[in-house]
């Protein structure tokens, strides 16, 4: 689990671009700019006046003293911090929450940002068999009817790591995917195919060759955010974007 500090919910009023949004703390009425942890569209849960949790983390060297991490969705929070998965992955893998299939042998490192190619990838998994795995880890907010969708928009860097995952496990080593489902309400995990079919191509390509995909969720709050199970992936599942007339 991972608990934020100092978190105040808000009401989101409008986001002039990607890196920062304006919004009404709850408590006092005051209006303050705050920084989104998210790059990504998010336009299913940025609407005017839903419910946003904000961490109050002062800097002087920060030009905001908030981040917004989590959104309110009907009943259900997300969370929309993209720095969050990697974190959440490392941890679970290594205490055993996430269960990496076809792993030879038992996890004796888990290391964080490790080169193979042109990539980084975010997890270098060993074990004490000698075999090595690498982990890219995807965070997962876009949903619709409790089926998640990755991407939520095109991402040629996505595509460049499933393409050198599969390099990878030509010179020996074993590669996944690993969604971590930023909500806790989901059924299936599939790619956006409509939004970037490329991607889901080579993933189709990858899994025929060995390349694993899971996905799990998590339990959200205002403040924390954890590991619960594994959710099923299935790439065949047809994503209805609720961002299409938006």
């Amino acid at each position: 689990m991972i608990t934020y500090p100092n978190v105040h919910i808000a009401h989101f009023i409008d986001r002039p671009n990607r890196f920062i949004a304006q919004c009404r703390l709850q408590e006092t009425g005051e209006m303050v700019t705050v920084h989104v942890k998210n790059t990504g569209r998010c336009k299913e849960l940025f609407f005017p006046e839903v419910e946003v949790a904000l961490s109050y983390q002062p800097s002087p060297k920060r030009k905001t003293d908030y981040d917004l991490i989590a959104v309110k969705k009907g009943t259900a929070w997300f969370n929309i911090d993209s720095q969050v998965p990697n974190a959440l992955a490392a941890q679970a893998i290594q205490d055993g929450t996430i269960i990496l299939p076809e792993l030879k042998g038992n996890i004796v490192s888990v290391k964080r940002e490790k080169r193979f190619a042109q990539s980084q990838f975010d997890l270098l998994v060993e074990t004490d068999t000698g075999n090595k795995a690498f982990v890219e880890v995807k965070g997962m907010t876009l949903e619709n009817h409790a089926l998640g969708a990755f991407p939520d928009a095109p991402t040629l860097r996505g595509l460049k790591h499933v393409t050198e995952l599969i390099e990878a496990m030509k010179e020996g080593y074993q590669s996944y995917v690993l969604f971590v489902v930023q909500f806790e309400n989901v059924k299936v995990a599939t790619i956006h195919t409509n939004m970037q079919p490329a991607l889901a191509q080579m993933i189709v390509s990858g899994q025929k060759q060995g390349l694993s995909v899971i996905a799990y969720n998590c339990s959200i709050t205002p403040d924390t955010i954890a590991i619960e199970h594994q959710v099923p992936f299935d790439v065949a599942k047809t994503f209805e974007d609720p961002n299409s007339e938006r």
